[in-house]
């Protein structure tokens, strides 16, 4: 039966619409991992090491709108593959700043678009009403569910 089946009851037809949306987003991030060999998340990092050079691990974090520790996490990861180095460059020695190596550029043309995932695309491709809409009624059923508000920095792909 569709979502919008008039015979079905309203948080039916809703939770189904979360169901489509859910496996939309697990089948690309299935996709990403088998085409590129590494996770959505880890391709999302590296597509934002690529396009800013020389960025820290919390500009990393900002973009990737996720906690510094997270970032720092999949920073490793990266690293231990061979696919970013961290260089301490500058006057600061304190900081890194993250550079792509060139089998990361190979991840990168494997991998299925939109880097970021097809979510966060989606969402950016919709209008500000229809967003803010969303947002408002979003924060309902979270504060319906007692959600963990801590999630929110959690990439998708790692859910």
């Amino acid at each position: 039966m569709a979502a919008d089946d008039p015979d079905l009851a309203p948080p039916t037809r809703v939770l189904q619409q979360f169901r489509v949306v859910f496996n939309a987003v697990k089948t690309h991030f299935q996709q990403v991992e088998r085409k590129a060999g590494v996770g959505g998340a880890q391709v999302w990092a590296l597509s934002v090491i690529r396009d800013r050079p020389g960025l820290g691990v919390n500009d990393l974090a900002a973009a990737l709108s996720v906690r510094q520790p997270t970032a720092s996490n999949l920073v490793k990861s990266l690293a231990a593959q061979g696919l970013v180095e961290a260089r301490r460059e500058g006057a600061d020695r304190r900081s890194v700043q993250l550079h792509i190596l060139p089998p990361a550029r190979a991840v990168l043309r494997r991998a299925p678009g939109p880097f970021a995932g097809v979510l966060p695309d989606a969402l950016a491709a919709l209008d500000e009403d229809t967003l803010l809409r969303l947002e408002q009624d979003l924060a309902r059923l979270i504060g319906k569910l007692g959600a963990d508000e801590k999630a929110r920095g959690i990439p998708l792909a790692n859910l």
